[in-house]
């Protein structure tokens, strides 16, 4: 009889369909974190409103998230190692639930703020933990299903989200869709305890450390924010302070990699484990991931703005028209997700990222007088795109590392995702603040104006862009399609 707890003794308990039970239970959590990290967006012009924000302060309360979760990403493989994977994931589930109630009670910007970094720490040791467990629970030629069934269910939350969020918001006011995430939270707590093990698939492959790199965690969370902050000051503040942070920025960052380089090179454990980039299929991965988090999430930051600010849409309709490319997203992540188990993943990640480009490019001829299923049109090709790249990246990066890096490949993968998307959110404030200021116009008008569209055209611009760089790193991967794939962990259990 296996210890309670272990993946044998659940498996034993649950039957041979299990791991879907297990990827079902941490899917959960997922649409909960990624819900909390987009759907705030219908609420911004609200909270500008009420707490007199700027659009280089009110891009904040999305920037603030995610640069809690770069950071907290790559503690996740630490905290798996030391605490196990039930603890580790119940501890985050439960962080998120205090910053959505946290968020919706706040009277002040600060506490709203010091919410969102509550969401993003606790979103960001649960990210990676589903792909962890695809690579290590599921055979080869189940991975892509796994996939792309979690993507599905993963998309329907922020497919959903902006919808019932542009309601409350409506109805009760901006603190309202803070609450939202609670319902999934309590969902998730019980399937954890119920599904998740105490241990990963197969164990966990590496003894846990002594400590964790308090060092190199420092390092990078303060690199990150002087990054960001530069951002910022690009646009609000003096081009020397702008310098000063960008010289400290990059100082920091380097400091990290010599850092990580060092305890390596001593045989300790590096926060991120720089052998991962000496795979040539997972460094080009981490590549497009970071282009791709650029454009993604500043486009999640972008849209509900456009349409709310640009188009006059009130959030209530906002929502409802991007619930068809939401359901479009889900439908064509289950069927990508198919394919990844049987052609290359640098092709379909190439074909996403190109009909992400398409996407912004198309919004750049909306006008207002364009008709609204022009629009929904342009954003479900931009979902499609979406669609190939989602189940496709993290399987075409991590196919082939050794099943002990398999933890900190995930880390690694979510951490630069989200890093590019800290810096995409605030990359598409800025932008769009410049554009607007060298067009006369400003979103405190209550009324848009051609040059208030001309302003956003140009900041899809940008982001077509980043997405066509991705796509030539994309292209990249090839000749890497028949990289060896690794047997999951669980057909070698040892319990």
């Amino acid at each position: 009889m296996s210890p309670s707890g272990t993946p044998q003794a659940l498996r034993e308990r649950h039957g041979p369909r299990y791991r879907w039970w297990l990827l079902l239970s941490v899917m959960v959590g997922a649409m909960a974190s990624i819900m909390s990290s987009t759907v705030v967006n219908v609420a911004i012009p609200d909270m500008s409103h009420q707490f007199t924000l700027g659009q280089d302060r009110a891009q904040w309360v999305s920037s603030a998230f995610m640069l809690a979760s770069t950071s907290a990403m790559l503690t996740t493989p630490w905290l798996l190692a030391r605490f196990g994977y039930r603890r580790t994931y119940i501890f985050a589930t439960l962080a998120l639930m205090a910053g959505g109630i946290g968020g919706g009670v706040s009277d002040v910007y600060e506490g709203v703020l010091a919410a969102r970094i509550a969401e993003g720490f606790a979103a960001g040791v649960m990210q990676p933990i589903p792909a962890i467990i695809i690579l290590r629970a599921f055979e080869p030629t189940e991975q892509g299903r796994a996939s792309g069934m979690f993507g599905m269910g993963v998309v329907l939350a922020p497919a959903i989200g902006p919808s019932v969020g542009g309601v409350l918001v409506d109805a009760f006011g901006w603190r309202s869709i803070f609450f939202m995430v609670i319902p999934f939270c309590l969902a998730s707590l019980y399937m954890a305890r119920r599904y998740v093990p105490q241990t990963g698939p197969g164990g966990v492959g590496a003894p846990p450390p002594a400590a964790l790199d308090w060092r190199g965690l420092a390092l990078v969370s303060a690199g990150s924010m002087c990054l960001l902050n530069a951002l910022v000051a690009l646009n609000s503040a003096s081009l020397m302070q702008a310098a000063l942070l960008f010289a400290l920025a990059v100082a920091l960052i380097t400091g990290f990699v010599a850092w990580q380089r060092h305890l390596l090179q001593q045989q300790r454990s590096p926060l991120l484990n720089l052998q991962l980039f000496a795979h040539r299929q997972f460094a080009m991965g981490s590549l497009v991931a970071l282009i791709y988090g650029t454009a993604l999430f500043g486009s999640t930051y972008l849209l509900p703005v456009y349409m709310q600010s640009a188009l006059m849409l009130s959030p209530s309709y906002v929502g409802s028209l991007l619930i068809p490319a939401g359901i479009v997203l889900a439908l064509t992540i289950a069927v990508v997700g198919r394919l990844a188990d049987r052609q290359p993943t640098w092709m379909l990640v190439s074909v996403g990222l190109a009909l992400l480009t398409l996407s912004f490019v198309l919004m750049c001829t909306v006008r207002l007088d364009t008709a609204l299923w022009v629009l929904v049109a342009f954003a479900i090709v931009g979902r499609i795109g979406l669609g190939f790249v989602l189940p496709s990246l993290n399987l075409g990066a991590m196919r082939g590392l050794d099943r002990t890096l398999i933890p900190q490949g995930s880390s690694v993968i979510n951490f630069l995702r989200m890093f590019g998307g800290a810096a995409g959110v605030s990359l598409c404030g800025i932008v769009l603040e410049w554009r607007l200021a060298a067009h006369g116009d400003s979103l405190s008008n209550p009324a848009s104006s051609p040059a208030r569209l001309a302003a956003f055209d140009e900041t899809f611009v940008m982001l077509a862009v980043l997405c066509a760089l991705a796509v030539v790193a994309a292209l990249q991967l090839r000749g890497q399609a028949h990289s060896r794939v690794l047997p999951p962990d669980d057909a070698n259990d040892k319990h």
